[in-house]
């Protein structure tokens, strides 16, 4: 059966979607900027469903770069001249929907082209149009032959083998590669709010979502009954135990799903965080959630602030560069650099040391980072063996039995394929301490 060609209003109103996914191509790939700060303005005019649409599009495009790239590179004669940089992309976003999406190939074919007329390219509509529908008939042959690994930058890559060995590192590969479930952390009822959002409640406590959906329009969300947070970020807070009654401090606080758990569980909260911004929206979700009168937020830097008095515990969530979370962020590995993990060694390290300048005599630190890189896990328990801090070893029954994520050395590891037949999580190390 012969697929009909769209008509030219069909075309304009799909073209307003790829127009902002090309926008966010080009936030991240020519500027370096994360796609989540830039997506809002990007849809701004856009409808939910395409709002959606773009998001998806984008990810994927982001996902699978490596393996688009080598298969564009086999239809072009010669690499696109780097002016025409835009126009690179407008060829990326047509094999993400032709190759991965299941885009109807003339709706992917037209509206590239229409894309590169906007682009000032006329001269090269031909080729874009000659491509998308090659990528159209042999794409999937040519595709088969691509190693996923080129997804990943070769540093990281390399970095994971060495940590991990092979068949692991592809199994990162693999499970980074899937679009994620929605992850829900609740105040209460887990039970109630599972049934009410269709959702599983993982051996971790929290509530996963498969079905997806505008999350504002969730059950529970204008209430403040949840909020979303991946089941791997939901554990370094748990791992501080009861906090009924104690004062914690938050340090790198924003986005706040850490406070919000901590708050929830009848703690006294100080979340610090250096951007003024990222904490007024945490102080607002704190109003959604009705925990705002357990929380104080401070603007400042973390490494040299301190509070009145010690404190009972501190949760520090150090920045890094947050290469387990790259099944929601794909934008990471364009955007992070060989060296980053070790030049943010060095920041990890002074914000361990006032973490605990920060805590009473008896009190927990939790420290943790959403990495894989071992420079900014393992490696940072040398500088805590050297503060006035003891191990406390993490037991598996406190993360759902989850035994594969606990070290040795009781420290946690999380990996992207944990609980991979039901969706996986976000890459976590973790280590607990008391003070001596």
């Amino acid at each position: 059966m012969t697929e009909s060609k769209p008509s030219r209003s069909a075309i304009a109103k799909a073209l307003a979607p790829r127009r902002a996914a090309l926008r966010l191509l080009q936030a991240v790939l020519d500027h370096g900027e994360p796609l989540d700060e830039q997506f809002d303005a990007a849809v701004a005019k856009l409808d939910a469903r395409d709002r959606a649409f773009v998001r998806m599009l984008a990810t994927t495009t982001l996902r699978r770069l490596g393996q688009i790239d080598a298969v564009l590179k086999a239809f072009l004669d010669r690499p696109l001249a780097r002016r025409h940089g835009a126009v690179k992309h407008v060829l990326r976003l047509a094999a993400g929907q032709i190759l991965f999406l299941d885009t109807p190939p003339h709706a992917a074919a037209d509206t590239s082209v229409e894309l590169t007329r906007l682009l000032k390219a006329p001269g090269l509509t031909g080729l874009v149009n000659a491509v998308a529908r090659r990528l159209a008939r042999e794409g999937q042959a040519v595709l088969a032959e691509v190693d996923p690994r080129l997804n990943t930058p070769r540093w990281m890559w390399d970095s994971w083998i060495a940590t991990y060995g092979e068949e692991t590192a592809r199994r990162i590969l693999a499970a980074d590669a899937e679009e994620p479930p929605l992850d829900i952390t609740v105040k209460g009822d887990a039970a109630h709010w599972a049934e009410q959002l269709k959702a599983e409640i993982l051996p971790t406590g929290s509530l996963r979502r498969k079905e997806g959906g505008l999350v504002s329009q969730l059950p529970g969300y204008a209430e403040g009954a949840w909020w979303v947070q991946d089941a791997a970020a939901a554990l370094p807070a748990r791992l501080l135990g009861d906090v009924a009654g104690l004062t914690v401090i938050d340090l790198c606080a924003a986005p706040g799903g850490k406070t919000a758990q901590l708050a929830a569980a009848g703690a006294t909260v100080i979340a610090v965080d250096r951007s003024e911004a990222r904490l007024r929206r945490l102080a607002e979700n704190m109003q959604r959630l009705g925990l705002a009168e357990r929380v104080t937020t401070v603007v400042a830097d973390a490494a040299q602030w301190r509070p009145e008095a010690p404190v009972d515990a501190v949760l520090l969530d150090a920045p890094c560069t947050a290469t387990g979370t790259i099944r929601r962020h794909p934008d990471v590995p364009r955007l992070k650099k060989s060296g980053d993990a070790a030049s943010l060694a060095v920041t990890q390290d002074a914000l361990l040391t006032a973490a605990a300048d920060m805590l009473k005599p008896g009190g927990r630190l939790v420290y943790c980072v959403c990495s894989l890189q071992p420079e900014e896990g393992p490696a940072r328990m040398a500088t805590a063996a050297a503060l006035p801090l003891t191990p406390e070893p993490i037991d598996a029954a406190e993360v759902g039995g989850l035994a594969e994520a606990v070290t040795p050395d009781g420290t946690l590891r999380t990996l992207p394929f944990h609980l991979g037949d039901r969706g996986g999580m976000d890459g976590f190390f973790a280590a607990r301490f008391r003070k001596v």
